[in-house]
Order: structure tokens, then C-alpha cells, then sequence
């Protein structure tokens, strides 16, 4: 059965996508942390992130970097931080969070946005996108 993430992919369920290539995904994490807060998965659906072949793996990295640096120009923050934890979801993904505080990346702590929120910040990062 495919994940919640493949129907986003598909386009069956709505996301505020940041970026998309022809092998890789990104969108607002619709419960974030801190405002944001972005996933980054690979289309081919896989669970666990070792599981990978090494090409997706390092593309998946590279895909992440770019959206990372996109984030970090368009949402005041100290930095954006990086996790793969993966239990949420049976599908490869990258968090990238904006991080002022170690709170930020507890994932005890969410931020409550508006559709007009997501849409705003959305469209900030799309557009340092390089």
C-alpha cells in the first residue's frame, strides 16, 4: 500500500511543496516545530533510510542541502537543523527544521500555522531556491 508520502508525490493528497525534481520531493511538515519545518523524501518508496541504494542516498543529501540553504535564507533562524528519524512515516524522510533553541528539534513543541501561514512560508523558501 503506498504511504501517505507517495500520495502526496501523486498529487491525491494536497501539500505546500517546496521543491521537486525528477527523482526527489519537498514540502511543508503540516505539524512543524518551528515554522519551516520541511520534508524531503525520495519518490521511489522506501522505509528505511540505510535501505537506500548509495546514488539515491547521496542524491537525497544533496537534495536536502539545496532546500536547507533555501530555508536558511528565508526564515530567520541560528541555523537549520537536519534529522532522519523515520517511525512517523514507512518512507525515507529528511527533516529540515529552522533551529533558534535545542527545543526547536525536540519534536515535543509544534507550532500551529494557518493555510495563509503555509502558503506565505512556502513560497518564501521556493523562492531561494538555487
Amino acid at each position: 500500500m503506498a504511504s501517505i508520502f507517495t500520495k502526496i508525490i501523486k498529487g491525491e493528497i494536497p501539500s505546500y511543496k517546496i521543491a521537486e525534481d525528477d527523482n526527489f520531493y519537498a514540502f511543508l511538515d503540516i505539524n512543524p516545530n518551528t515554522p519551516g519545518h520541511t520534508l524531503c523524501i525520495p519518490k521511489k518508496e522506501v522505509d528505511r533510510l540505510l535501505d537506500l541504494d548509495e546514488e539515491t542516498y547521496m542524491g537525497l543529501m544533496a537534495f536536502s542541502r539545496k532546500v536547507g540553504l533555501a530555508i536558511e535564507a528565508a526564515i530567520p533562524c541560528d541555523r537549520v537543523g537536519l534529522t532522519v528519524i523515520g517511525l512517523e512515516v514507512p518512507h525515507v524522510h529528511v527533516h529540515l527544521i529552522p533551529l533558534n533553541d535545542m527545543r526547536d528539534a525536540t519534536f515535543q513543541h509544534k507550532v500551529p500555522q494557518s493555510k495563509d501561514d503555509f502558503m506565505e512560508i512556502a513560497e518564501k523558501i521556493k523562492a531561494k531556491i538555487k
